[in-house]
Formats: C-alpha cells, sequence, structure tokens
C-alpha cells in the first residue's frame, strides 16, 4: 500500500468535512464497544486473563528466535514449506514463486494485513494472475478499485449499505439490492465460483503456534475455511510477532481475542491447520506454505516500543479512540490506523514519513486501558513524540514554543510571574461569555472549538486557596 501518512493532518481535515462518512462513522459507533463491555462480564477473571495474555505475549517476544526455530522445524515435520520475507518486496516475489511453481492461474484471498503492507494483490495482477479476496468487506473494497482497509477487524466499516448496493450493482450488473441480507447472499454467490476453480489460496495468520507447527485463522464468514482447504496450495502470511509457543496460550488469547475485536464469545470459524491434506484426508490443500515477515519487526523488537508487537489485531483500542472515531481510518496513510497504527506505521515506514501519528491521540488512554495484551500505547506515542522532537520533524514554531516553555519552567521565580501576567490576559481575552473564539498561535484549536478561559488565577493561587480553606468537617455549622 502506497504511503500517505504524512498528510494525516490533511486527510483528517478532509474525512472531517466529508458529511456521508461522519453519518457512517456515527452509526458505528458505540456498537462494539457496547458489545464488548457485555462479552467480557461473562469471564470469571477479567484482569487476571488479561494478565496471562500480556505474559503469553512478553514469553514470546522475549524468545522470539527459539520460537521460530521450533516453529519451522514442527511445521516442516508436517510437510509445509516454512520460508522468510525480510522486506515487503520478499513477500511478493515468494508469493509468485510459489504460484509459478504449481502453474497457478487463480488466487483467492482470506483477509490478510500483512498483504497490504506489500501491495500483493496489485503484484500478482501484475504478474497477469487473478486474484479474488473472500473477506466480504475485502472484497468490497476490491470491487472499488481497490480502496484501502479503514479499519482491522471490519475493513469496509467506513461505507455504507447503499454505497454497498451501488458497488455490486455497477460491478456484478445485477438489480441494486439495498437489504442486508440480499447483499450478502449476492457476494457469497459470485464468490462461489472462484471457490471452486481457484488454484491457490492466500491467508493471513492469527497466531502461528511454535510447538506444533499450525496457524490459527479466526474469522465470522467461514471464508477462509474455503479458501484454504479448497485450493490445492494454500500460503500463510503473517508478521514474526504472531509466533505462540502453544495451543494452550492460544485458547487463553481466544477468550480475549474475539470479545475485543466483535464483542463475541468466540467467533463463529476458528481454524487450526497443521501441514497439508494427507493420505486418507478428504479435504485440505496438496501443498502448504508459511511466509513469517519481519518488514521492520526486529528493529520494533531491538526499540522502546516493542511492546507495540504484543498487539493480536483485536481493532479495540479503534473502536474506543475518539480521534479514530471522528476521521476514519484513512485518514492515517497506511495500513495500521487508529492508537496501534500510530506506533507501528512510524516504526515499519519510517517516522519521517508519518511524524504526526504519534501526536494523533487526546492522550485520554481509552486504548491502553481497553487493550486485551495490556499495551501502554498512550506511553509508546510519548516515546515517539520525544523521537520526532529529537530529530527536528515538529515544525519549527512548535520547537521554538516548547523551548521558550522549557526556559521559563526552569526559572520557577519568572515562571511564576508569567503565568499570572498569562492567565490574567487570556480571561480579559474571553471577554463576558468566558469563551476564547480566536487564539493566535492556537488556531489549531480554535479555528474548530472554542476554548474556554481560564478563571484569571494560576493553578498555584487556587491551590493555596483550597489549602488554606478549612475542611468540611471543620467549617463551622450553621444553628438550627
Amino acid at each position: 500500500m502506497q504511503v500517505a501518512s504524512m498528510h494525516f493532518k490533511e486527510r483528517a481535515h478532509v474525512k472531517l468535512h466529508d458529511a456521508l462518512l461522519q453519518s457512517n462513522l456515527k452509526k458505528m459507533q458505540g456498537k462494539f464497544v457496547a458489545k464488548r463491555r457485555a462479552s467480557l462480564i461473562e469471564l470469571d477473571d477479567v484482569e487476571g486473563t488479561r494478565d496471562a495474555a500480556k505474559e503469553i505475549r512478553d514469553r514470546a517476544l522475549e524468545n522470539l528466535d527459539v520460537w521460530l526455530e521450533l516453529f519451522e522445524r514442527n511445521a516442516t515435520a508436517r510437510g509445509a514449506t516454512v520460508l522468510f520475507a525480510e522486506t515487503p518486496a520478499d513477500i511478493n516475489a515468494l508469493v509468485l514463486e510459489i504460484a509459478a511453481r504449481h502453474r497457478v492461474r487463480k488466487i483467492i484471498k482470506s483477509k490478510s494485513m500483512v498483504s497490504e503492507e506489500s501491495s500483493l494483490d496489485h503484484a500478482i495482477e501484475a504478474a497477469g494472475l487473478q486474484v479474488v479476496e473472500t473477506d466480504l468487506g475485502e472484497y468490497i473494497l476490491q470491487l472499488n478499485d481497490y480502496e484501502p482497509p479503514s479499519h482491522i477487524i471490519g475493513p469496509a466499516l467506513h461505507k455504507s449499505k447503499e454505497e454497498v448496493a451501488d458497488i455490486f450493482a455497477r460491478r456484478h450488473g445485477t438489480p441494486r439490492r439495498t437489504e442486508i441480507n440480499e447483499l450478502c447472499l449476492e457476494a457469497r454467490q459470485m464468490l462461489r465460483q472462484h471457490y471452486l476453480t481457484a488454484d491457490m489460496g492466500i491467508s493471513g495468520g492469527n497466531f502461528f503456534v511454535a510447538e506444533s507447527g499450525s496457524v490459527v485463522l479466526v474469522t465470522n464468514e467461514g471464508n477462509a475455511t474455503l479458501t484454504t482447504t479448497l485450493p490445492k496450495v494454500h500460503v500463510a502470511i503473517s508478521g514474526l510477532e504472531k509466533i505462540v509457543p502453544t495451543l494452550e496460550d492460544v485458547a487463553t488469547l481466544m477468550r480475549l481475542l474475539p470479545r475485543s475485536a466483535t464483542g463475541q464469545s468466540i467467533s463463529n470459524y476458528v481454524d487450526i491447520l497443521t501441514g497439508p491434506k494427507g493420505e486418507g484426508e478428504f479435504h485440505g490443500a496438496e501443498h502448504m506454505y508459511f511466509i513469517i515477515v519481519d518488514s521492520g519487526r526486529t528493529a520494533v523488537l531491538a526499540s522502546e516500543v516493542r511492546e507495540a508487537l504484543r498487539c493480536i489485531r483485536c481493532g479495540a483500542c479503534m473502536n474506543h479512540c475518539p480521534v479514530y472515531q471522528n476521521i476514519g481510518g484513512h485518514s492515517y496513510g497506511w495500513v495500521y490506523p487508529g492508537p496501534i497504527g500510530s506506533i507501528l506505521t512510524p516504526m515499519y515506514v519510517g517516522l519521517e514519513k508519518a511524524a504526526d501519528l504519534p501526536s494523533a491521540s487526546t492522550l485520554c488512554n481509552q486504548c491502553g486501558v481497553v487493550c486485551p495484551v495490556r499495551i501502554p500505547l498512550p506511553d509508546l506515542q510519548r516515546k515517539l513524540r520525544e523521537k520526532t522532537f529529537e530529530q527536528h520533524l515538529r515544525p519549527w514554531s512548535e520547537r521554538a514554543g516548547l523551548r521558550v516553555w522549557a526556559w521559563f519552567a526552569q526559572r520557577p521565580v519568572l515562571y511564576a510571574v508569567a503565568s499570572k501576567v498569562g492567565v490574567r490576559v487570556l480571561r480579559w481575552w474571553g471577554g463576558k461569555g468566558g469563551l476564547i473564539h480566536s487564539l493566535p498561535f492556537g488556531g489549531g484549536w480554535t479555528d474548530e472549538r472554542d476554548m474556554p478561559a481560564p478563571t484569571g488565577r494560576t493553578f498555584r493561587e487556587l491551590y493555596r486557596g483550597h489549602a488554606q480553606s478549612p475542611a468540611p468537617s471543620e467549617r463551622p455549622r450553621r444553628a438550627a
């Protein structure tokens, strides 16, 4: 996928004024949030389960080389081929090499975020092969000229059913249908022929299990099951951080993944695939390949933000993020949107190409509170903000303003005097209504909202007055 994260501010401004998008986003707000809350109540010990999930992910990352070697050994012993891709270009090259080896002409794909990193579909088509997305959301976006996904779990959540109806009518040449059930049945009918005639199936991988050499796929539509078992070749692609030591660990993570993602106790389909079809088995691929992707992940592992690699791609941080809820996923300009994207994108494509993303946050910590594996997302965003400042990637005016503030902050007497003057000027600026409608050097705030004017007293003055006032129990009581 083309990197456009350097245009975050401009894209976010456009999306805020896109009336149709805003309407679609409002329809989705709160739905996943309420379902997640209700489903977590079913667990006996939510916080204990989260602690266990965090420990599992940390254990995998701390000994990643060991688990990768064990996975390769066990997967190979069961007849699969394990390949490693260092860059996005390597992903495409390996897939096309496998396709050529097995004389593949048509490829069907289940949802794979990693393949979005390498624009795999475009590479397949450029090689003269046909590729068909089978996840309903990804299929809709493919029909709409390969529009990028806007959410990790629901790629087409930004689309209304009316928009989908227009896309289907235009691309399928069928009567326009607007009922959701009818649209789903139409997609099923169109995809069925591709399942039966494809030579290769490509999937992602929610987890790669080291002890068994298996891939675990979690879906709601059943498309992954058909994609990985009907064609003669199955290729599973995922990042190296998706390694999980044992199937028992997967069971623990599965108590949180669907609940955090869609508010379900369990997804409709959970596939655990181990090796190609064996002798006498009725279904399954004849050839199975794993492509384990680095593409910047080992650099993240060695960095200050390595905790981001614990992510299990549930999307809960996006569902709760006030920034994402108002601008959608496309504003972030690359594969991973929302709070987790504000960390992963700068690390994968370069901080200089995504300098605004770590600041795309209110630091309200909603994302950190709901993360099932306890990634401290606001803390990681702060670390990247520090790096953008150190590398002079922030505007000169911002850097100059912070240096002026730091100079005063190191001189308490001057800081106190400047604060007294500042709050009194701002109080006057707010006028009778007590609202500041326009603020020099603060247009980023006041262009879109009014800022409440301060009371005219500094925090120190307010605190001093509070400390000197008697406690409620010490105040004299009025006579009856």
